[in-house]
């Protein structure tokens, strides 16, 4: 796996496991430790979207299919909010 970053550095953290074979810490860098800590929400938001796509095969034309998609993400963020403002 590659990453590009402009703000981390090549430092490696370990990540608190060891190899099985070969009893050695696995470390991995910090840059990727980040992206997984703050992007699990965008993660989270694209599953629950392919549950319930608007977007299906039969759609042709890709200006279609954009604006399916944008129409998508806007149902999903409306029930996002409604969830978050409505829990008791």
């Amino acid at each position: 796996m590659r990453m590009i970053s402009t703000i981390h550095d090549t430092t490696t953290v370990n990540k608190g496991r060891e190899d099985m074979k070969t009893n050695i810490e696995i470390k991995k860098p910090y840059a990727v430790g980040q992206y997984n800590k703050f992007m699990k929400g965008l993660d989270r938001a694209d599953r629950y979207r392919s549950y319930y796509s608007v977007v299906k095969k039969t759609v042709k034309g890709s200006k279609k299919k954009e604006v399916l998609y944008l129409l998508n993400c806007v149902l999903f963020n409306k029930f996002f909010v409604y969830r978050t403002l409505n829990t008791k």
